[in-house]
């Protein structure tokens, strides 16, 4: 029987790390930078969405995050199904919850203003819940759901993770009404953004499973023949028909499952919009995988969460409370603007790899020196 054990470790090798996810990843990180960087940065009198190029760059920064997300779900998850152990045994597991509540803990800390700390007091916002936050839960939830397949047919758990975004993404007029007042502040914000947060859990988990499904789909057949060939053809042709017939795709799940979506098309298609945005990414980044296993972008795919910390602190003040935000908010000219993201993204990228690069020789000249 075709059990949830992933791959034998005969299959295991270096060659089997899948570089399009790393190049994709790293095209989210830059997007992320440059997006943060203009969107906090440039005038109000130039974020004008009437505008064609303003038009564009939003979409673009629209679909980074759905891309981040269904990324992070995909990595972890083709790591935890293609292991040789399973259940609780397999070395994944361990490793993923600790890695969950790291990012966590690491979002929590960046909403801290030590100079408020010190006053005896926390930042207005030390308790809203971001995109560290929602993914390191994102990632534990995908461990739950493995713990509670593994022992049946990897398809069920396909099945599962595939039904949880379905389901989230359906139902966003019926959770986003919920009444939370009866819960402490703390978790309402992973499941409302009345207290500012931007994350919820519902409906960015969906994002997450979803790239864990396509990641189960890659782990049992990327080594078979005309495999990715296939895969460029369905996540085009099924990234198409969401982008331009997200209303049409709503209405044909809602007859099948005998419910009546048609009133609330407007208010659920974005995120089906967004699920094809992010499929069309992934045909794309397949389609030129051979183009796109450049050192520096996959170094830069394989360091997102420095990254991320880093421009945390130099655009947003995060723990110090200077920022650019602070000083420059809304404030620059497209032509400034322009000049300083491309020194951000590089400048960031430039400091993250450098630290790793002097981190791996310190690390050699110990191991060298510990050996003589």
């Amino acid at each position: 029987m075709n059990r949830l054990v992933a791959l034998s470790s005969k299959h295991l090798s270096v060659t089997d790390r899948l570089h399009f996810i790393d190049a994709l990843r790293a095209w989210a990180i830059l997007m992320m930078l440059q997006g943060h960087f203009v969107a906090g940065l440039l005038s109000d009198s130039f974020q004008d969405k009437e505008m064609p190029l303003f038009a564009v760059w939003s979409y673009f920064r629209g679909i980074t995050a759905p891309v981040f997300f269904a990324v992070s779900g995909f990595i972890f998850a083709f790591l935890l199904v293609r292991n040789s152990s399973t259940g609780i045994q397999n070395p994944r597991v361990k490793k993923g919850a600790i890695r969950g509540i790291q990012l966590m803990a690491i979002g929590y800390f960046l909403q801290i203003r030590f100079a408020l700390l010190f006053q005896g007091t926390l930042h207005p916002s030390y308790n809203i819940v971001h995109v560290l936050q929602c993914l390191g839960v994102s990632i534990l939830i995908i461990i739950l759901l493995y713990l509670l397949c593994y022992r049946l047919v990897i398809w069920v758990f396909a099945g599962v993770l595939c039904t949880i975004t379905l389901v989230l993404f359906l139902f966003k007029n019926t959770y986003e009404n919920w009444d939370l007042a009866y819960l402490p502040e703390f978790i309402a914000n992973y499941f409302t953004n009345a207290h500012g947060s931007v994350f919820t859990l519902f409906p960015w988990v969906g994002f997450a499973t979803f790239g864990a499904f396509l990641a189960v789909l890659f782990a049992q057949n990327h080594q078979k023949k005309h495999f990715y060939a296939y895969a460029i053809a369905a996540t085009a042709v099924l990234g198409y028909l969401l982008v331009f017939q997200a209303s049409g795709v709503i209405s044909a799940i809602g007859d099948f499952m005998g419910m009546a979506y048609t009133e609330h098309h407007p208010a659920n298609s974005y995120l089906f919009e967004r699920l094809g945005a992010v499929l069309l990414m992934f045909a794309f980044f397949i389609a030129f995988r051979s183009y796109l296993n450049q050192k520096i972008l996959l170094t830069i795919g394989q360091k997102t969460l420095p990254i991320y910390i880093v421009h945390s602190v130099i655009l947003y003040g995060s723990i110090t409370g200077h920022g650019l935000t602070r000083y420059y908010y809304h404030a620059l000219s497209p032509t400034v603007v322009l000049f300083g993201a491309v020194l951000f993204v590089f400048g960031i990228c430039a400091v993250v790899i450098g630290f790793e690069k002097y981190r791996a020789l310190l690390n050699y000249k110990n191991d060298t020196f510990s050996t003589e």
